[in-house]
């Protein structure tokens, strides 16, 4: 076993962790920026909060009269609310968050102040109230939500007569009502017209499912199975049942060649001298003829005394004895014949389950193939079904709505609405005054709420942090973004363009770290659960077959494996089997159709106990084989924070990379985890600080940029260097 060169980095002592808080002495103003911009909505509730109250206790003298009243809408528009409950919709996301956009919002209240629904409002009142028109009431009318996302519409007008604001929200409230009402039935029509469209046009939802179903028609009549998985599954049990039979058979053929070796040496042997051998006893025939031999041997001794041998008698013994001694020599050739003809048939019989093995392990592989297709056709038919049926259940509630008669839009204050109590405030100019009070300091004390909260948090936010905390070499910064995580259960096992810099930079730092004797294998692992340390080790996987190593991902996460998920694999046999089932390891590796350079091997089935596995002589060994064939080997480790799988990982590889997920890990998470690093004496390389909203990738963009404008221009130097050459040249042969 060839052992691993180990890369041993200090740790700190288990008193480190505090993050330097009490080195300087003094307020780190970047920090607490840092710290006021993440409770930003902290100190904006606080502010809004103190400021609120500042108002409502302004006692004021009221002068002119307000009342406001509530309506929750629904949209405008019912085919947008149709295409928001569809999943696969553009829009979907933002609709399903939020029923109605801005934009939409912005076109009701638009529709809401035009003279179509304000002039029969106008016309109503204007017996009572002379001097009202469509421009007085507009100019006193103001309709807006609470939020951008709401719903809620907020309606309110502003008089000096608080009589007058009282009749003109009740009408406004009838006139709204009334409007979704009949514009509601518009709209259902229009919707059930959209939805049916949507299900029987060429090439929608119907004809899709049907494709798809045609595709598995076809795919099961081509490869004449059912369910893909289902036929591994037997092809497996069958392998395993035709391994058992073989061995069987090979201990059998071993019995009976030692037994015929050993007959051969009893036939050796005089016919007096076989009658105590073990394989001649198990012949009856053989004994009996044996015996008769051995019977007519002793009388002839005893007759022999009394009688000569030209005596009758004697030559009757003697032929006797002569008779026998064919046939007993004819029933050893017999035995010797039956014994090769059983050895010849456990002979074929190994041939043949050996043959029986090969062919079903093609089989197995080629299944695996077959899984993948009949898979992607599976999830394709489901969408459609699932896209089909939520429009078919669309079309049947909008018809059963196109059947009733109730208003859309609801008033959240009907009984003020009949009872004519309508809440009417004053407001004085002196409310000003204190709402700028308020909000100064509401601002004071929301910042001391965000400081006191984010104290309180004890989570480590930055790559600085981390440098303070451990003294170990900060080999990456991986910055945050949705993008990264995004992308990478969108398309498995592809690296990013906008991070492949950052992944090569970080594989470079490990390469430096072993610039005496090559870092060959190393383990990632992290404190917890959430860090990232299964993307950290896809995307560095990638990066470093990228630049031309043979890289070799290995899920050794037997706890909870999802490697193969994310990379987009098959886990029918893996880590697991090769250790407990003693499998080649190079049946069980894949390539990664990512990257040619890049092969894995996923974890397999999950053990009852896997520290048993990882801890074994075989696993020992087989890291050793996989180091040799590979330029680098990584494993993804599960979390080393309570479980010592990673430990035992490390300590046959070169080292171990922590992953930091900054803005979730604790200190106190932290400094348990490198306690425990320290007590176990694993190596470690280094750390990586991932989801850092510090850093900035725009540099990569600037170098890629920076790159392409240089080779650009050395690729156009180069073209006018070899013309010119060309040119000599030629001016040469003609001369």
């Amino acid at each position: 076993m060839v052992k691993s060169d180990k890369y041993f980095q200090p740790l700190p002592p288990a008193n480190s962790i505090q993050l330097n808080e009490t080195d300087e002495g003094g307020l780190n103003v970047g920090q607490v920026g840092a710290a006021l911009r993440r409770r930003g909505l902290l100190i904006a509730g606080v502010t809004s909060l103190v400021a609120t109250g500042t108002v409502l206790k302004a006692e004021q003298d009221p002068y002119v009269y307000t009342g406001s009243l509530e309506i929750l809408t629904k949209p405008v528009t019912a085919e947008n609310q149709v295409v928001a409950n569809v999943p696969q919709s553009l829009s979907s996301n933002e609709q399903v968050a939020s029923p109605e956009s801005t934009q939409e919002m912005e076109t009701t209240i638009r529709v809401l102040q035009s003279p179509k629904v304000l002039n029969p409002v106008v016309e109503s009142l204007q017996a009572k109230y002379p001097e009202l028109d469509y421009e007085t009431l507009t100019k006193n009318l103001a309709i807006g939500t609470a939020s951008k996302k709401s719903t809620i519409l907020k309606i309110q007008y502003t008089s000096l007569e608080q009589k007058q604001v009282r009749d003109v929200l009740k009408a406004l409230a009838n006139t709204y009502l009334n409007y979704s009402l009949e514009e509601r039935q518009v709209d259902v029509k229009q919707a059930i017209k959209f939805v049916q469209a949507r299900i029987n046009e060429k090439g929608g939802l119907q004809e899709k499912v049907e494709a798809w179903q045609e595709q598995l028609r076809i795919f099961r009549q081509t490869n004449r199975l059912v369910d893909p998985q289902q036929k591994a599954q037997e092809v497996s049990t069958q392998i395993a049942t035709l391994t058992q039979q073989n061995l069987d058979t090979r201990v059998q053929l071993e019995q009976m060649v030692s037994r015929y070796q050993q007959l051969q040496v009893e036939l050796a042997q005089q016919p007096s001298e076989r009658a105590g051998n073990s394989v001649l006893t198990e012949n009856a025939r053989y004994q009996k003829i044996l015996d008769q031999i051995q019977e007519a041997d002793i009388e002839i001794k005893k007759r022999s005394a009394i009688f000569r041998d030209d005596e009758p008698t004697m030559i009757t013994l003697w032929e006797r004895k002569d008779n026998l001694l064919p046939i007993l020599q004819a029933e050893e050739q017999r035995v010797l014949r039956d014994f090769q003809s059983r050895i010849r048939e456990l002979q074929a019989k190994d041939t043949s389950l050996g043959d029986k093995i090969k062919f079903l392990n093609r089989q197995l592989q080629e299944l695996a193939t077959d899984s993948r297709d009949y898979d992607r056709i599976q999830q394709q038919l489901k969408i459609a079904n699932d896209n089909l049926t939520q429009f078919l259940v669309k079309r049947q509630a909008l018809q059963i709505e196109l059947s009733q008669k109730q208003q859309p839009w609801k008033l959240l204050n009907p009984t003020e609405i009949k009872a004519e109590a309508f809440t009417v405030e004053g407001l004085s100019a002196s409310a000003k005054q204190n709402l700028i009070l308020g909000i100064a300091l509401g601002m004071l004390l929301g910042t001391g709420a965000a400081l006191l909260v984010d104290k309180l948090s004890n989570v480590i936010y930055s790559t600085k942090d981390i440098k303070e905390a451990t003294g170990l070499p900060l080999l990456g910064v991986v910055p945050f973004s949705k993008e990264l995580t995004v992308k990478s259960k969108q398309s498995p096992g592809k690296a990013l363009p906008l991070f492949f810099e950052v992944f090569r930079s970080f594989y470079t730092n490990i390469l430096l770290l072993g610039s005496d004797t090559p870092i060959r294998s190393l383990v990632i692992s992290s404190p917890g659960q959430g860090d990232g340390k299964s993307t950290v080790a896809i995307q560095l996987a990638l990066a470093a077959a990228a630049m031309g190593q043979k890289v070799l991902l290995v899920d050794a996460n037997l706890r909870f494996p999802t490697l193969h998920k994310r990379l987009g694999l098959m886990n029918i046999q893996g880590l697991t089997d090769v250790i407990s089932q003693d499998l080649d390891w190079q049946n069980v590796i894949e390539r990664s159709p990512q990257e040619d350079s890049l092969y894995v091997m996923t974890a397999g089935p999950v053990p009852p106990d896997s520290v048993r596995l990882l801890a074994s002589y075989k696993m020992q060994d087989l890291m050793s084989d996989l180091q040799a064939s590979y330029d680098l080997v990584i494993y993804d480790a599960p979390p080393h924070l309570g479980f010592a799988d990673a430990n035992l990982l490390a300590a046959n590889t070169n080292g171990m990379v922590i992953v930091a997920g900054l803005g979730k890990l604790k200190r106190t998470e932290f400094q348990q985890a490198l306690e425990e690093l320290q007590v176990a004496g694993t190596p470690v390389l280094g750390v990586v600080a991932n989801k850092s909203k510090d850093y900035a990738p725009a540099s990569y963009s600037y170098y890629q940029q920076h790159y392409r404008q240089h080779m650009t221009a050395e690729r156009v130097n180069d073209n006018v260097e070899n013309e010119r050459n060309i040119s000599q040249r030629k001016s040469s042969v003609k001369k």
